[in-house]
């Protein structure tokens, strides 16, 4: 019987979101659909340590050179089942 349970809490969290939700996410997305990000660290410590860090992101649709719109709306799309409510570069906060 807990198994049954556990399973139904499992399957649950495969459906649809909504459409705000899954426009949240898939912005992130389309972001780096549109050009890796990452960041550079150079430090200088007490007694003349030095550190530093390197981290690059790039998705495969970066690298597959995929539309950050078109990633956008599938994306949606097969979050919540429904289009998004304004495209991609319509959005104010797209800085593409």
């Amino acid at each position: 019987m807990r198994r049954a349970g556990v399973l139904m809490l499992t399957l649950a969290a495969c459906g649809p979101v909504s459409r705000e939700q899954a426009e949240a996410s898939c912005f992130k997305r389309a972001e780096l659909a549109l050009h890796p990000r990452g960041y550079v660290e150079l430090g200088l410590g007490s007694g003349g340590t030095t550190y530093t860090g390197v981290e690059i992101n790039a998705s495969s649709d970066y690298i597959m050179g995929r539309d950050p719109s078109a990633v956008y709306q599938s994306c949606v799309y097969q979050k919540s089942g429904e289009m998004p409510a304004r495209p991609l570069y319509d959005r104010p906060d797209w800085r593409g």
